[in-house]
């Protein structure tokens, strides 16, 4: 296979679970009202996954066979399946490796990446790569998560912000020219401290004490989360764009991760764009962290033209960010 093939989405599909979580409900479970939830997140209510054993791949399995179904693949075509999760089914094995055997990709090869709300992006290019090389023809990039598992419902600052949600695209070898153009992506281990999650892991594993402090949940620091958010999702949004030659004209839509609105604000002030440009649900899902991006992609999929120019940006814990060009390679 040529080297100058470009690795192109050809399909999304999505899944959210059907309980809602409305501002109003959580202003009966802690200190917060809606006024002060939407001012500064934007947020009005989430989507949760409730019931037992139910997990990560739970969401995620239902939106790739919708993607088979919708790109008329059979499960055996496809090569790889990468899935971008910080709240994977297991430490191990992979939630790749089940959504493989429960949709029946028996003869594709998988794994998972974390790389908090950047999962996705790093997913893609990796992808990307096993398409551009040759090596394969289908493969399925799954972003997942569900946050309600690891967000304490006693902490206003961050159970107001998460919700629970998955989505996957094909990605195929695209001969036009069409599909992943550029990326950018960066990661800088010392914010580690303003966004983490304390313990389950080989640092802490899981005890009564550990248990007891509610350290298995995610820790944040708003304020400086919101800062380097800010700065590193819009100012490599931009970078792409010069890089690229694109101007506010040429960009079809940016994709944004869907943590904060005012960080999605900030980063489509930095790139010029006009408000109809920019992919924005978080006021109905909340930060899905890895399903944020496809979740967008799917909802858009039928305003999407052939050619498009998108840019996908995303920030995450860590810290990781990010950016992808891709022009859009098919019409609904």
């Amino acid at each position: 296979m040529s080297q100058h093939y470009k690795a192109a989405i050809t399909g999304v599909a999505g899944y959210v679970p059907d309980y809602v979580l409305t501002n109003k409900e959580l202003e009966t479970i802690v200190d917060t009202t809606d006024e002060w939830i939407i001012t500064r997140t934007g947020i009005k209510e989430r989507h949760l996954l409730k019931g037992e054993e139910k997990g990560t791949s739970t969401m995620a399995i239902p939106a790739v066979k919708d993607l088979l179904k919708k790109t008329n693949t059979a499960p055996e075509e496809v090569d790889l399946i990468i899935c971008a999760t910080v709240t994977p089914d297991h430490q191990f094995p992979a939630t790749a490796n089940i959504i493989s055997d429960e949709v029946g990709l028996v003869n594709a090869f998988g794994f998972d990446i974390a790389a908090a709300c950047s999962g996705f992006i790093y997913s893609l290019v990796t992808a990307s790569k096993y398409i551009e090389s040759g090596l394969y023809k289908k493969v399925i990039v799954v972003g997942a998560d569900k946050m309600s598992s690891i967000i304490d419902y006693t902490d206003r600052k961050t159970c107001v912000i998460f919700g629970d949600g998955a989505g996957a695209v094909m990605l195929e070898p695209n001969e036009e020219g069409f599909g992943i153009q550029d990326s950018i992506l960066k990661s800088d281990g010392s914010g580690k401290k303003h966004l983490h999650q304390k313990a389950g892991g080989s640092v802490k594993p899981a005890s009564h004490e550990t248990v007891d402090a509610r350290e298995h949940y995610v820790y944040q620091e708003g304020a400086q989360v919101f800062k380097a958010a800010v700065t590193s999702m819009a100012s490599v949004s931009r970078e792409i764009m010069t890089r690229n030659q694109l101007t506010a004209d040429d960009v079809a839509y940016l994709a944004p991760h869907q943590a904060n609105l005012r960080i999605i604000e900030a980063t489509r002030r930095k790139m010029g764009l006009p408000e109809e440009k920019v992919m924005i649900n978080i006021d109905r899902y909340g930060n899905t962290t890895n399903g944020t991006i496809p979740l967008c992609l799917w909802e858009w999929e039928d305003k999407l033209k052939k050619g498009d120019n998108i840019v996908i940006s995303a920030f995450g814990g860590g810290f990781t960010w990010g950016a992808i060009y891709l022009k859009w390679a098919y019409n609904k």
